[in-house]
């Protein structure tokens, strides 16, 4: 499935690359055109007239564009400069030299005191040799704009290359994270209630299920992200005793909205971890409200600091969480936690869109 996005979103910056392509040649050719076309006003008007001062201008402009374009512009982006630059003066002054020898076959019939009139032929030259310049400095200008081009796009390839890397080395520290707690929480109640320990494993059953089969992409459904949550609180609910209250408020009709998986566990994780106390009263509370494509998640629960002789988690969950925040939704968050009257708050709004 990733292969097929990746795949989709290469051809769609080819279609753009290739529109953007043939907008600039486009414009090429519009100056291409104009160009003779300013220095043939005052012609006379006939035909031959229109041929040498427009056509023909128009047709060695189109030369020189694109013989630099398709065979000359690799010398400039490599150390033949001085070759391409003599090259393209050789090429213009042979140019202009054929262009000349045919206005002279045109003019042979006309009085020699209109010949007379034409600039010396060291100001034609120079004149043309300016204007033949033009479509050399647009080549230049677009290949050099589409290497800039390629060159960002293998860094953003490059960039996204890491970021893919990056969260899937998170991903893979957040699973045996949330594997180990569960498994610590079967194990406290092997002893004292063995047949909610079979039910607990029964309920991991489930979980792991989703975590093989539905972490693997890049996003998945609100609604399944919430039946996990949901699974996952009733699974951390089996050890509780009555001392601790859980109370979730999950939305009911949920918006056809996509997240990250996994996106919410670790918040999930760390009240189940820091809310239970086995001798003093305690309460976790889980909200989640929607508003159009923005998630706000909370998370508050009775504080009970772990001691250093502690083992039953690693303290990654947060921190993961806050780095896969940073790469997957810049910008798009805020994760606020504190301590309000003995309460531990943790709260994430998340624009989806």
């Amino acid at each position: 499935m990733k292969e097929v996005i990746t795949n989709i979103r290469k051809i769609m910056i080819n279609l753009k690359n290739k529109n953007i392509e043939v907008s600039l040649h486009l414009l090429i050719w519009l100056v291409l055109f104009f160009l003779p076309a300013a220095f043939s006003i005052g012609s006379e008007g006939s035909w031959t007239e229109l041929f040498q001062h427009f056509w023909l201008q128009l047709i060695f402009l189109a030369i020189i564009f694109y013989i630099n374009y398709f065979v000359l512009i690799k010398w400039f982006f490599s150390d033949r400069k001085s070759v391409y630059f003599l090259t393209n003066m050789v090429l213009i002054l042979v140019l202009i030299y054929f262009r000349n020898e045919i206005f002279d076959f045109f003019e042979e019939g006309k009085p020699r005191g209109f010949r007379d009139k034409k600039p010396p032929v060291g100001l034609r030259y120079f004149i043309d040799f300016m204007i033949y310049l033009i479509p050399v400095a647009f080549s230049i200008a677009i290949s050099s704009g589409k290497k800039m081009q390629k060159a960002e796009e293998m860094k953003i390839e490059a960039d996204n290359i890491k970021l893919q890397a990056e969260l899937q080395h998170l991903k893979y520290q957040l699973q045996p994270h949330f594997f180990f707690n569960a498994l610590n929480n079967i194990y406290s109640l092997i002893d004292f209630a063995p047949d909610r320990a079979k039910q607990s494993l029964h309920s991991l059953s489930k979980l792991m299920r989703h975590l093989l089969y539905k972490t693997d992409v890049e996003k998945i459904s609100l609604s399944e992200e919430i039946d996990f949550l949901n699974k996952y609180i009733s699974l951390m609910s089996l050890r509780l005793n009555d001392k601790t209250k859980v109370y979730t408020n999950f939305p009911t009709k949920i918006p056809n909205l996509e997240v990250a998986p996994l996106l919410f566990i670790s918040i999930v994780e760390n009240a189940f971890k820091h809310g239970v106390s086995a001798t003093q009263p305690s309460d976790i509370h889980f909200k989640m409200e929607i508003f159009e494509d923005e998630i706000h998640f909370i998370a508050s629960n009775s504080n009970f600091p772990k001691t250093d002789t502690d083992k039953s988690g690693s303290g990654i969950g947060v921190e993961n969480l806050q780095k896969r925040l940073n790469l997957l939704y810049p910008e798009k968050y805020e994760f606020h936690s504190c301590l309000n009257d003995g309460m531990y708050i943790a709260e994430v709004k998340l624009k989806t869109k």
